[in-house]
């Protein structure tokens, strides 16, 4: 294994990919496909149909009519939000209670109950009674539970009655780790190999789990609960505060998926979460530090207080300003978010997508999935700033950095007319200007005279940190179907968008599988978060391993893969027929102090077929 970058480098090949987001389930494709559904063979509708019907709980298995589909459609991707009721949310609205001096205001309160600042204050009776009358002339200050109508009423939501704390003990999961388990779970099985499997692969300590939640976990199980339970007549619960770290979703999937014992990190970039987890990846794949890395995230932001907060920020499309937009007196939800158009803010979304990575030398000893590979991630930030929400210069550099890697890889024509774009395009008015300058600018720089570009927000809405996730999700499914979603919300390119250089579709674009070797995902975030990734295609990654290990290893690979590709076509359809439950090993297989035998050269752990190494190097022996 090499250790630094050079002629031998390690190639990171993605083996799986797999999750939950508001258009279906990742692995196989499908989710992409509920994209671009219109555009799908005959064959490949049914089956995408098929696939929805079962994870929304709308038992069909043979054929899928005219209402079903029309069910489905409407209750997938961006939409009215049917997590909570719009027209009620709870607002607390203060009140004082006066009485007059011949008067007394009365209270039923139960003895438990009665505040220690108003004992002075009351009245209270001599009763056995755990329920009391109790009078009072003082002024009483209270907060009276009140409901409002939520100005915002779209949001990316998970399709229709897929719940996934159904399908496990989820022992009262906040939403977004009920997610993670199905999603990692999902992403496990796409490589067609089983835990057992991943795991004795490799010595324990060269499988790593990245992940970080830009939010965190936010609802009543978890920090929403933590900060309101006690505001509103509740009890905190001591999971409040543990299940509500950023970092939870990675600890679930070493926890309760995978059981891994390797190398865990919880990386935070805000909006470009993810690829800041993916770079982790690729750069202990590429050092030989790791041979195996699940990276990925889960966000569940659909919820009133969050929903809330960003449109007092302007940073939402509200109602109103979308019936301004369309000069309309009704809303329209499923365009609410318009990359790149006439536009007034971004939607909210909630997904958890997983990719897993595999170096080379290892995945064609075994015959793993090629799904493509990491070409490079680049991360910047912007220098001093004005605000910490707008944007600035680290996003050119990490997408000039990108351009000129996948040069140097491709090549400068295949630069020119074999990649694309899946931009950051969240729907807002900066973001339509700033990134729309960034990528028309690089274009012109590199000589790109119609780069096409994507935004599936338009579609999924912004899930915050996996949605460079739902973007590398729809790049694997172009390179496999051969088709880029348009921005189809949209029926205009505003006037303020840059685009020479730029090919922004409003329409699905059919592309030449075998000519587009790579894409790009941009992703941007508050505080000067910016990260872009190259990711090379199928097709390129199967080039590069031939020159590097020869043509009849190649072939003997893609022998060996054939197996691995039956295995995750058996689960996928399984997964479509009759549904699949995610992998939750809660107490099992837990390892205790005294079942490891430790030595001076190695650990040997039970559940792992190779042991853990200790011969290790002295990293200073050059001082």
């Amino acid at each position: 294994m090499a250790s630094k970058a050079g002629k031998n480098t390690p190639i990171p090949l993605i083996i799986g990919a797999g999750g939950i987001n508001p258009a279906g389930r990742v692995s196989g494709h499908h989710a992409y496909r509920r994209l671009v559904i219109d555009s799908l063979s005959r064959e490949k509708q049914e089956r995408t149909y098929l696939s929805l019907a079962k994870l929304m709980n709308r038992e069909k298995t043979e054929s899928i009519n005219e209402s079903d589909r029309q069910y489905i459609l409407n209750h997938t991707l961006i939409r009215k939000i049917e997590a909570f009721d719009t027209s009620k949310v709870l607002w607390q609205t203060p009140l004082s209670f006066l009485a007059s001096d011949s008067e007394q205001n009365e209270f039923n309160l139960t003895k438990k109950n009665i505040p220690d600042s108003l004992r002075s204050q009351l009245n209270i009776p001599d009763s056995e009674s755990d329920v009391l009358r109790v009078k009072t002339q003082e002024q009483i200050d209270v907060l009276l539970p009140e409901y409002r109508e939520s100005k915002v009423t779209s949001a990316g939501q998970l399709p229709s009655g897929f719940d996934p704390g159904s399908l496990y003990a989820s022992r009262s999961h906040p939403r977004a780790l009920q997610m993670t388990i199905y999603a990692a779970s999902d992403a496990i099985r796409s490589t067609g190999f089983s835990i057992d499997q991943l795991r004795n692969m490799v010595p324990p300590d060269q499988i790593a789990v990245y992940s970080g939640s830009a939010m965190g976990q936010l609802d009543e199980e978890s920090y929403g609960g933590l900060l309101q339970n006690a505001l509103i007549g509740k009890r905190p619960s001591s999971k409040h505060c543990a299940l509500g770290l950023p970092e939870m979703a990675g600890d679930f999937v070493n926890a309760y998926v995978l059981g891994s014992v390797g190398e865990t990190a919880g990386i935070i970039g805000a909006c470009a979460t993810f690829l800041y987890n993916v770079k982790r990846g690729m750069d202990d794949i590429r050092t030989g530090n790791k041979r195996i890395v699940v990276v990925g995230n889960s966000e569940a932001p659909v919820q009133p207080q969050v929903i809330e907060g960003y449109r007092v920020m302007g940073a939402l499309a509200d109602d109103e300003s979308l019936k301004t937009l369309d000069n309309s007196d009704v809303c329209d939800n499923r365009r609410a978010c318009r990359p790149f158009s006439s536009n007034s803010g971004f939607t909210v979304a909630e997904a958890s997508v997983w990719i897993v990575l595999m170096d080379d030398e290892l995945a064609l000893e075994v015959g793993a999935r090629n799904l493509g590979a990491v070409g490079d991630v680049f991360v910047n930030a912007d220098g001093y700033k004005k605000s910490i929400p707008g944007p600035g210069i680290g996003n050119y550099i990490t997408m000039a950095n990108a351009l000129s890697t996948a040069k140097a890889i491709l090549g400068e024509q295949i630069l020119k007319t074999g990649t694309y774009m899946q931009a950051h395009g969240t729907g807002t008015p900066q973001n339509r200007v700033t990134e729309s300058h960034i990528l028309s600018s690089l274009a012109q720089e590199f000589g790109i005279e119609n780069w096409l570009i994507g935004a599936v927000k338009c579609y999924l809405g912004h899930s915050m940190a996996p949605a460079g996730a739902d973007q590398l999700s729809a790049i694997l499914g172009a390179w496999a179907d051969g088709i880029v979603p348009g921005i189809t919300t949209i029926d205009h390119i505003a006037s303020d968008v840059h685009q020479k250089g730029l090919n922004i579709s409003m329409r699905h674009t059919e592309i030449d599988m075998t000519d587009c070797r790579s894409a790009f995902v941009n992703s941007k975030g508050f505080g000067g978060n910016n990260a872009t990734g190259l990711f090379l295609s199928p097709i390129q990654t199967e080039e590069m391993l031939s020159r590097r290990w020869g043509k009849n290893k190649v072939a003997e690979f893609m022998r060996k893969r054939e197996a691995t590709e039956a295995r995750f076509a058996e689960y996928d359809e399984t997964a479509d027929e009759k549904g699949t439950k995610p992998i939750y090993m809660f107490g099992e297989g837990v390892i205790d102090p005294e079942d490891l035998i430790i030595s001076g050269d190695e650990i040997k752990l039970p559940g792992f077929a190779k042991p853990i190494k200790l011969n290790k190097n002295n990293p200073y022996e050059d001082n």
